[in-house]
């Protein structure tokens, strides 16, 4: 809850409490604090036991941080139903961009060269481009169409 308060901020605030509620008052005010943190995490835990039992049994390992975005998207990626982990291991984004570098300079890359020509026709991909048609040029006229 407190992560990110340091010692000299913790020592602070204890001083500025002392200073505002006085020696005398403040281990009643503490212990007041904490019993009414006490009874608002009961209810809490209350309420969520009566949501689970009105969902029935079938939810019954139902987590409410679930409900969290980060927390659901996390746990269903780490999920190896779906085989979510072989596909992301699957990616060599280097190497494919490699292949596209090669294919655009018109080389052929190592994994094409050693799978030589049973992958592939033998042929290499054209990428150059190809001169526009003229932009006078009409497209044929269709009666029907219109």
């Amino acid at each position: 809850m407190f992560n990110d308060i340091g010692p000299l901020e913790l020592v602070t605030l204890i001083v500025l409490a002392v200073l505002v509620f006085g020696p005398d008052k403040l281990p009643k005010l503490i212990q007041d604090v904490t019993r009414t943190i006490r009874k608002i995490r009961e209810f809490s835990e209350s309420a969520k036991e009566d949501i689970r039992q009105e969902l029935g049994p079938e939810f019954k390992d139902f987590e409410f941080e679930d409900l969290n975005p980060k927390t659901f998207i996390r746990k269903q990626l780490d999920n190896d139903e779906l085989g979510l982990k072989e596909i992301r291991n699957g990616f060599d984004l280097k190497k494919e961009m490699a292949e596209v570098t090669d294919a655009v300079h018109g080389r052929e890359s190592e994994s094409s060269s050693a799978s030589g020509s049973a992958g592939s026709s033998g042929g290499s991909i054209d990428m150059t481009k190809k001169p526009e048609s003229p932009r006078d040029e009409r497209p044929p006229y269709d009666a029907d169409a219109t």
